[in-house]
């Protein structure tokens, strides 16, 4: 497989460890209320696969991502991953399974550093309690170090040199993004979950977060769901798509099949032809 610049020795690491992430998302209902935001949706989501879900305002994308990560429950059906249940558990708990995510609304700390925002992730990661880090032991030492290494490669990486040190608020929008993908990437998790990961750039943004997701996917075998508006990006670098209409799954195969279904054009523009 290609190698990242500079060979990043978290990424050698990973491929070297077990990276399986098999999701299975079998016939899920969510309501809120009378509303039904999902109604019996199946997703299958394999090892080393770039899955996108695409659908109009309010097709329940969200709510997909929002079920798979534990922030919602669905009423009916089972999610799975690696084999193992998660239906029902909480968010941190299924971060602990090996999902990451990035949301919608940017969901950083605006006062701490980009450092700081990414450090918080570790944490599942630290093997020490609360006297250990007291005394500052050395095996709490060793694993300090070993959380900055990560931080440093990410931000060499994700090219955030210049910002480490600045404070989150600060930044623009688009750099906030990037922040974002590197304190879930600081998981090291077996799957990625974004949730509108392009929204609010400019295009030279969306042109480095293109980048620095296909490499990531291709150079190192991360798997990913992406929930995105700009059909440009998602039908030239996604596996599979499945498009969502009020809840509902009304297409799923290659960005050729869907992008020429007549339920999807439909969905879109209330007409047949084709996007």
């Amino acid at each position: 497989m290609k190698a990242f610049r500079g060979q990043p020795s978290i990424f050698a690491e990973a491929r070297s460890e077990s990276i399986s992430a098999e999701l299975e998302v079998e016939q899920i209902t969510l309501s809120f209320g009378g509303v039904t935001a999902l109604a019996d949706v199946s997703l299958t989501v394999h090892t080393g696969e770039l899955v996108s879900v695409i659908g109009p305002n309010g097709a329940g994308k969200t709510s997909l991502l929002n079920s798979i990560t534990g922030y919602y429950h669905p009423q009916t059906g089972r999610i799975s991953f690696n084999g193992e249940a998660i239906t029902g558990l909480s968010p941190h708990a299924v971060v602990r399974k090996g999902v990451g995510r990035t949301f919608q609304n940017i969901e950083l700390f605006p006062g701490l550093s980009v450092l700081a925002n990414m450090l918080l992730a570790r944490h599942i990661h630290s093997r020490y309690n609360l006297g250990l880090a007291a005394l500052f032991s050395p095996s709490v030492r060793k694993d300090e170090v070993d959380h900055r290494r990560v931080l440093e490669e990410l931000i060499d990486f994700l090219e955030m040199q210049a910002i480490r040190k600045k404070p989150v608020g600060a930044l623009p929008y688009g750099l906030r993004k990037r922040v974002e993908l590197a304190r879930a990437l600081a998981l090291k998790p077996k799957l990625l979950v974004l949730d509108e990961p392009f929204a609010g750039m400019t295009l030279e943004e969306k042109e480095d977060m293109v980048r620095f997701l296909l490499e990531l996917n291709n150079a190192w075998g991360q798997t990913m769901i992406l929930v995105e508006h700009d059909m440009s990006i998602v039908m030239s670098i996604s596996h599979r798509i499945m498009v969502l209409d009020f809840g509902i799954t009304i297409a799923e195969g290659s960005p050729e099949e869907v992008q020429n279904h007549p339920d999807v054009v439909k969905a879109y523009l209330g007409e047949a032809t084709t996007i």
